[in-house]
Formats: structure tokens, C-alpha cells, sequence
């Protein structure tokens, strides 16, 4: 775990350093699914266009939204009149805004927010947003033109693990800088807590909440953006537990490991209810296993804890780490997102993702696995798929107020 000195080194990066020369800034297209009041495209692309709170102190933008696509358009849609007010461009297709209405790809950095918007679920629960498709058009684009530029692309790949490594694949074969993945790891961490990469746990729990497919994964990136470190080879099995089946594997031998964490993690949730543990309204667990043998467990507790907390065990220690994830600041509410708008801005602006999108590549599987054990009635699912290794940041972006 980091000491004060590195907290210290780490507390530095608030201060993001600018452009080395008097470059031009970046030009970016915008792509998303709608574009409505407190939809993800207003809360990424909108700080893009206005500025953000980074450690509750107002940025100016650094780079320069200068078009966009919607994918819907509801009635309650705020691109249009934003358009007019900025000064971007709007496009009916996606390669007219990645082109700005030419033949080729005209802009400098592409930030792709496939979140809300009013497409169908599947019978086990996943909004099947369109991701896939939307990111391949854009890649179209790219591979046509011949011109990789930076791509942010919101949460989670996909709903569908295929989908998603072929997303990831295909951007690697066009050697596309590629940046994905939640607002929450790099929000405020009450009290602050991050383990350098010589750092070796053994046990791992995150504490959540919310709609199973969209805040299951916020979840699963809390436990993944911590244990990376210690634990970068890959999810051997998954495992979604529900109802019932959560109170059971949490009171058995095999469960018990989590009982300590899962206290200790609702003790540091503000805003946590104080309700009864087995109150809470459809339970659910993702028991993950790694292949080094770490034991994680991810919980959604809803009417129990309304904010995302962290405990861990280190080896050979009996000392519990905890954290809670903060969703206000003393700047402006959801802090979550301008972290992450000024990680996609220095994305943007140097070409380095802030953290790997192997983190999300990894997540995206592991909450495409849970579902695949809800399938087959909440058995564990062997993931051979997601023997994925990577390096975790060596100097990550994380908020300190």
C-alpha cells in the first residue's frame, strides 16, 4: 500500500501538466447513443464542452468538440440546441462526423459514449446497446482513412464477450490508441487507498448497487482497479449468485472469507442504510475467482448501501483495507465524471491511455460470464477466455478531494 510519500506523488497528479509545446488542440468527434440531461453523453461530452471540476477546481477544456452523432434523438434531446451555443457540427452518420462531410477522417480524437438511449433487453437483464456496431463503424472510418487517432469508448465494451474481444482486436490490428471503461475508479477514495504493483492480496470485495447489467459493472471495475496490481493474470471462473443463493454462499465455510470484508466495507459507506444485511432487495454476488489464486467477490446490496466501497486482505496480514468510492465532491456533484473527462482529455492530448483498457477488456468478460451463470441457474462458469495479462498504471489518475 502506498505510503504518505506516495500519496504525495500521486496527489501531484491533479494537477495534470500541460502540453510540452504550443500545439493545436485537439479536435474531437463525438459519438453517442442520445443526448439527453444526466445521459452519460451530457455528463463525458458536456465537461468536455464546458469544462470540469477535477479535486473540486474548475479546468477549462483542452481539447475542442467539434462534431457529433447521435444515434437517437428523443424529445428530450440537448444536442441540437448545444450545437448551436458551441459551435459543433452535427452529422446524420457517423463517418460524416468522423470526416466533418469529407472523404477522410478530419479529426484529431474520437470519444464514443454508447450508454442510455431506448434499445431492448435480453431476457436475462442486458441492455443490448448497439456498442458493436457503432464502434466498427467508427473503425470503418479509421481503417479506410489510414489514420489511428485516440479512441475513448464509455464502460464496458459490450454486453457480449465475442463482441468484445473482436472490438479490442480489431483496434489492435489498426494499432488504434484505445482508452475504455467506468467513471468510478477514478473518483475520490475515502480514505485514500491504492496498492502499488508489489502488493500481493489474497482476499478482494466490492460492494455496490443498482441495476444488475449497468452497475454490475461499476462493481466489477471497483474490485478489478484494485486487485490489478497484485493480480494481473486473468478471471479463472465466475459465478452469479442470487436472491437466496447469496445469503447461503455468504453464511457457508466457503463464504465465509467475505463476512469480515463485507462489514467492514458497509462500515465505510456514508450513506449506508443500517438496514438488516438479508434485507436487501434482490441480492446478488459475482464470485470470482483469479488464476494466482486470489478470491474476489463482488456484492450488490440494494437498500443496504447506495455508494461503491472497497475492503481487501494482503498476505500474510490480518488487517482489513478499506475504501468507499465518493460520488460527491467539495466542488460539484458526481466527481466520478470529471476525473474521468480530464484522464480522456490527457488521453487525447498525449495519446496514452491514463490505464489499460485490458482492465476493461478483462471486466467486460467477467460480467458477460456472470450472466452466462445466470443462465445456466447460477452455476460457475469456467472462463479459459479470460486469461488476459496486462500492467496496471504505474502512475494512476485518481481524485484526492
Amino acid at each position: 500500500m502506498f505510503s504518505r510519500r506516495h500519496f504525495g506523488q500521486l496527489a501531484g497528479l491533479s494537477a495534470i501538466a500541460p502540453l510540452a509545446s504550443a500545439a493545436r488542440v485537439p479536435r474531437v468527434a463525438a459519438i453517442v447513443t442520445e443526448y439527453r440531461h444526466w445521459s452519460h453523453a451530457d455528463v463525458i461530452v458536456g465537461r468536455l464542452l464546458g469544462g470540469n471540476s477535477f479535486n473540486g477546481q474548475w479546468h477549462a477544456p483542452r481539447t475542442r468538440v467539434v462534431s457529433l452523432y447521435t444515434d437517437q434523438v428523443p424529445a428530450n434531446d440537448m444536442s441540437r440546441d448545444l450545437a448551436a451555443r458551441h459551435g459543433f457540427r452535427l452529422y446524420s452518420t457517423i463517418r460524416e462526423a468522423l470526416c466533418e462531410g469529407g472523404n477522410k477522417l478530419s479529426v484529431d480524437a474520437i470519444v464514443f459514449v454508447g450508454e442510455h438511449g431506448n434499445y431492448p433487453f435480453n431476457d436475462l437483464g442486458q441492455h443490448l446497446y448497439p456498442r458493436f456496431e457503432l464502434f466498427n463503424q467508427i473503425l470503418d472510418v479509421v481503417e479506410n482513412s489510414g489514420r489511428p487517432v485516440p479512441l475513448f469508448s464509455d464502460k464496458h465494451l459490450s454486453y457480449s464477450w465475442e463482441k468484445a474481444k473482436a472490438m479490442y482486436d480489431r483496434a489492435q490490428r489498426l494499432k488504434v490508441p484505445l482508452m475504455a471503461g467506468s467513471s468510478i475508479p477514478v473518483t475520490i477514495r475515502e480514505p485514500f487507498l491504492h496498492y502499488d504493483s508489489h502488493t500481493r492480496l489474497t482476499e478482494a470485495l466490492a460492494l455496490g448497487y443498482g441495476p444488475l447489467d449497468a452497475y454490475g459493472f461499476h462493481t466489477l471495475e471497483v474490485l478489478q482497479c484494485m486487485a490489478e496490481n497484485g493480480s494481473q493474470t486473468g478471471v479463472k471462473s465466475v459465478q452469479m449468485l442470487s436472491g437466496p443463493a447469496v445469503w447461503s454462499y455468504h453464511d457457508s465455510a466457503e463464504g465465509q472469507w467475505t463476512r469480515p470484508l463485507l462489514t467492514e466495507a458497509i462500515a465505510r459507506c456514508p450513506s449506508n442504510t443500517n438496514q438488516p444485511l438479508k434485507s436487501a432487495k434482490d441480492p446478488v454476488a459475482f464470485v470470482i475467482e483469479y488464476r494466482n489464486n486470489l478470491k474476489g467477490v463482488a456484492y450488490l446490496l440494494n437498500g443496504i448501501v447506495s455508494v461503491w466501497a472497497f475492503a481487501g486482505k494482503q498476505w500474510r496480514q490480518d488487517k482489513i483495507d478499506s475504501t468507499y468510492f465518493g460520488l460527491r465532491s467539495k466542488g460539484r456533484p458526481l466527481p466520478h465524471f470529471d476525473g474521468l473527462v480530464s484522464c480522456i482529455e490527457e488521453f487525447f492530448l498525449t495519446g496514452k491511455p491514463t490505464h489499460p483498457v485490458e482492465r476493461t477488456l478483462l471486466t467486460t468478460g467477467m460480467l458477460a460470464a456472470a450472466f452466462e451463470s445466470k443462465r445456466r441457474g447460477g452455476v460457475r462458469v469456467e472462463t479459459p477466455e479470460l486469461d488476459i495479462q496486462y500492467l496496471a498504471s504505474r502512475r494512476p489518475v485518481i481524485q484526492v478531494s
